[in-house]
């Protein structure tokens, strides 16, 4: 190896040494947190929280994507907290908080990072847009799309995610129901209801039941026992939307489109890679990171293939290419540094990836963490399950969801730590999961089809229907609990 390069990355190496040291001297023995919830700092802190959720909340309307304020929120909560422990003369507790978090929050960045870029390739090599083709070629009727868009989203989304899955039967609603601004509207509340249920039975179905997984409070098959809350949560509002729907001809394009080479091995890819997180992690107790993220090398190795079996083409694609000039400059490049003349490159679609959500992540994250760390969530956690009781608390949730977010919900939720048995933790799983269905900006779902339907489906029009969505929350909260004899 280059001696100057040696010398480049020794710093970072040293860094990564001394920071592995320190956590291998903090090992899992808690910090001696202090209560500072009523001290000037912790106050400032929780002001900084809301204003920044005030920012997120508002990002339809200002157009200010979601992570630069809650970005922001984080770093200054975590001075807050290093201030106030400074100032009760411990130097040490934040720093070994905030590093706990940061640690907690890489290992869920890498697994979303690895998710995405399949879903990503799986968009680009037109997966879903020729399942949406497909669809819309059948010419079926408004009602049977209907149905059929809201199963798919029901059984899509466990294995995909929930927005993804409800950005795909959203384009195919939309394609078919042109002027029936009745059907849309319906189609798209369906789907949102459909896709957040759906996404509550399994652990890569949204993120916060990614989260109650990689903590091991639930195993990955423990998740199926939500199956039947879930179908009812979902058949229920589906069943009464339904009888609105004008039963009329479809609309759309008559063109079938097709997917691209490779896409079915991309597809089985990813497939092994879900089966290899789960194993690794229930046989051997490893993190699923590692499964996924073996999987992600797999897919850029084939993905080398594809760029070395590709035609070179001149025009701008569904990637970004480079202009003519460059191409025949670089024409007679190899490997991976000749992708910038091949149809496809797998760093481009890793470009493509939601880096906003991402990023957002991270701030909920260090936010929440921020206020843990301040005391803030022991205090919620007394009020909430020691005062209401586990259940009414977890049902709670649910509906705190779709006021804010289930992200942060979920996340305060696991920093609480509240002692529960399995049958309570698949119950606040699955009110986080479709409690946000509630209403129009309780999830990731319905965000973005209200931005893909904008003017059709709106906060309003959904608001319309949550009495509906209600009866089925409800539903599927009682059906678990009988199950499970929490009566």
């Amino acid at each position: 190896m280059d001696p100057i390069m040696v010398l480049r990355y020794l710093p970072a190496l040293l860094l990564l040494l001394l920071s592995s040291s320190a956590w291998a001297f903090t090992g899992k023995d808690p910090l001696l947190l202090v209560d500072l919830t009523h001290s000037l700092f912790g106050i400032a802190a929780v002001a900084i929280f809301v204003i920044g959720y005030l920012f997120v909340l508002g990002e339809e309307f200002i157009h200010l994507r979601k992570s630069k304020p809650i970005m922001v929120a984080a770093g200054l909560i975590w001075l807050c907290t290093g201030i106030a422990y400074a100032l009760t003369g411990d130097t040490l507790t934040a720093g070994m908080a905030a590093r706990q978090y940061i640690l907690e929050y890489a290992e869920l960045f890498l697994f979303l990072l690895a998710a995405m870029t399949f879903i990503t390739t799986m968009e680009e090599r037109l997966v879903f847009a020729a399942l949406r083709s497909w669809l819309v070629v059948q010419r079926f009727s408004l009602r049977k799309i209907y149905w059929i868009t809201g199963g798919l989203a029901f059984v899509i989304s466990p294995i995909a995610d929930n927005l993804s899955t409800a950005l795909l039967m959203g384009a195919v609603v939309m394609a078919v129901g042109n002027h029936y601004h009745k059907f849309v509207t319906v189609g798209c509340i369906n789907i949102v209801v459909a896709a957040n249920a759906g996404g509550a039975f399994s652990p890569f179905g949204d993120i916060t039941t990614l989260m109650v997984w990689q903590k091991g409070l639930v195993e990955f098959e423990q998740f199926l026992q939500l199956f039947p809350a879930t179908v009812i949560t979902w058949l229920i509002p589906a069943i009464i939307m339904s009888r609105c729907i004008e039963d009329g001809p479809p609309s759309g394009e008559t063109n079938r489109l097709h997917m691209k080479k490779g896409a079915v091995t991309i597809i089985f890819i990813f497939l092994f890679t879900i089966t290899l997180a789960v194993l690794s992690h229930s046989t051997l107790n490893l993190p699923p990171v590692l499964g996924m993220m073996t999987g992600l090398g797999i897919l850029k190795l084939f993905g080398f293939y594809l760029s070395q079996h590709e035609p070179i083409v001149h025009e701008q694609g569904h990637i970004s290419h480079h202009h003519r000039d460059n191409i025949q400059t670089h024409k007679h490049m190899k490997g991976d540094h000749g992708d910038v003349v091949r149809r496809f490159n797998i760093f481009k679609v890793v470009e493509r990836s939601s880096w906003d959500t991402l990023m957002f992540f991270y701030g909920v994250v260090l936010c929440v963490g921020g206020l843990a760390t301040l005391g803030y969530l022991t205090v919620l956690s007394q009020l909430m399950y020691g005062g209401f009781g586990t259940t009414q608390a977890n049902i709670l949730v649910g509906i705190a969801s779709a006021l804010v977010d289930n992200i942060p919900v979920m996340f305060a939720v696991l920093s609480m730590e509240p002692q529960m048995d399995l049958s309570q933790w698949l119950l606040v799983t699955l009110t986080a999961g479709v409690g946000g269905s509630l209403l129009s900006v309780g999830s990731a779902a319905g965000i973005a089809l209200m931005g893909q339907a904008q003017g059709v489906y709106t906060f309003v029009s959904h608001l319309k229907w949550s009495w509906a969505i209600a009866i089925g929350y409800a539903a599927g909260i009682i059906t678990h609990m009988y199950l499970h004899n929490m009566f």
